[in-house]
This record gives structure tokens, C-alpha cells and sequence, in this order.
């Protein structure tokens, strides 16, 4: 039956205690559910919910770009974020920026944090202050995470692959500038700040497989490479008593 309450969470141990204390806090027809990708967006076709609420930690700071592909793919779902402790307010306001309607963290006190997740279940909008206020301080409205392209995957993958700026432009013929650009919009999307942070967001979002990886340019050298040692000679000597001495 279309419509109900669907939890998107981790903590499968607490599933049980999440569909009770949302029902009693009004949603209806609450489903818990851990699943990803494919099989997550079937559930989703199936059951139609009207609402869906997203564990903010569910794929932790890649968690508000998978927000942002729910709701691409499902537009008229009402999707909210919830965050059980404490996650990082300038990652939490991209929840708000990539489509959810409210997000609320157990951070602003406990039995507020249940009064409000019943305002969200009659449809309010409620939105951290914290998280307010992390978007008030941007002088222009941050932009949404936009889809990946197989292009912008092509450069995600070469640079898990510890390929440097020359080689990926060499490797998929494109300028250096363009790959910068491609760049910037990989990590804007992510919402990663450097290279490290972009290889555990693309493993985590299965972006790249581990058997893609390859680390093997056409032009692999090693660098720095191994200074020269002059090989060591060893001092020979006639003794006296006509000895070779070493």
C-alpha cells in the first residue's frame, strides 16, 4: 500500500525501537530498512512513501549527496534528515540544500529533538538553528550536488588510482583546466576537501570498485628517484712483509 513512514538507518539493532517511537510520535506505517543503492531505490518504488527519513550518518559525509540523488528520483517524496549525535553543521546544511525539508539533530536536546520529530510527521518544516545559521553566513546559496557524469567518474577513478594532474589530462585528452574543472564539480557534489577524503567517498558510494583500481600510467616513474652512490671502493695496500692489506 502506497504511503507510510520509511527510516533509512544503520542501526539495525534499533530498528525495532525507531518504528515504535516514530508511531507513537505519529508517522504512520513506519519501515526501517538498511539497504542501498538498487535495492533501496526498489523499495522505495514499492512502498511510496510520504515521507522518508534519512539517518544522517547512514553513509556519513557522503550521506547529503545521497539525499540529493533521492530526491532527484523520487521529487515528490517529503524526505527529512535526522542525526543521532553530533555531525558537522557546515555537512548537515547540504542535506537542506540538496532537497530534505527539515533536519534535526538529538545535538539540540533530546526531548526537543522528539517534539520537533513530531511537527516534521504532521509535515512541518524544521531545520537546526545551527544549520541556519551555516547557510546564513554564505554571502550566495551553496549549490545543490548535481549527478555525477561518467566523465566526472572517469576522473574520480584515475585519481583513486594516484594518477597526478598531467597524467589524467594526458589520459582522458582533455586541458588541465578542464580537469580542474571537473574537480572543483567532483568535490563540490561530494562535498570532500581534498583527494583522501574524495577516495573514501567514492569507495563508500561504490563510484569506484576496488578492482578498477590500476596504478600503472604509461609513463609510471617512481619520484623522487634514488640518488646515485658511487660504489664503494675498498683501499688495498702492500704491508711490509708483503701482505696484501685491506
Amino acid at each position: 500500500m502506497a504511503g507510510g513512514t520509511l527510516v533509512i538507518s544503520r542501526e539495525v539493532n534499533n530498528h525495532l525501537y525507531y518504528e515504535k517511537r516514530l508511531e507513537a510520535a505519529g508517522f504512520p506505517d513506519v519501515t526501517v530498512t538498511a539497504l542501498e543503492k538498487d535495492a533501496l531505490y526498489f523499495l522505495i518504488r514499492d512502498l511510496k512513501p510520504n515521507i522518508l527519513l534519512l539517518d544522517a550518518r547512514f553513509l556519513e559525509s557522503c550521506t547529503p549527496f545521497l539525499m540529493g540523488e533521492l530526491k532527484r528520483m523520487f521529487p515528490t517524496t517529503k524526505m527529512a534528515a535526522v542525526s543521532i549525535g553530533e555531525y558537522p553543521a557546515d555537512l548537515a546544511m547540504y542535506f537542506i540544500i540538496n532537497g530534505a525539508y527539515s533536519y534535526i539533530s538529538t545535538a539540540d536536546g533530546l526531548d526537543k529533538f522528539f517534539d520537533i520529530l513530531a511537527e516534521i510527521g504532521r509535515g512541518r518544516e524544521c531545520v537546526s538553528p545551527e544549520v541556519v545559521e551555516r547557510i546564513a553566513l554564505r554571502r550566495e546559496y551553496p549549490i545543490p550536488a548535481g549527478k555525477i557524469t561518467l566523465k566526472q567518474k572517469e576522473v574520480i577513478r584515475l585519481i583513486c588510482c594516484g594518477y597526478r594532474e598531467t597524467e589524467m589530462a594526458d589520459t582522458l585528452h582533455i586541458s588541465r583546466k578542464t580537469l580542474n574543472n571537473h574537480k572543483t564539480q567532483i568535490f563540490t557534489a561530494l562535498n570532500v576537501r581534498n583527494s583522501v577524503e574524495l577516495i573514501t567517498a567514492a569507495i563508500t558510494l561504490k563510484i569506484v570498485n576496488l578492482d578498477e583500481l590500476n596504478f600503472h600510467h604509461k609513463n609510471f616513474t617512481v619520484n623522487p628517484k634514488p640518488d646515485k652512490q658511487p660504489m664503494r671502493r675498498e683501499k688495498r695496500g702492500i704491508g711490509g712483509n708483503g701482505k696484501t692489506v685491506r
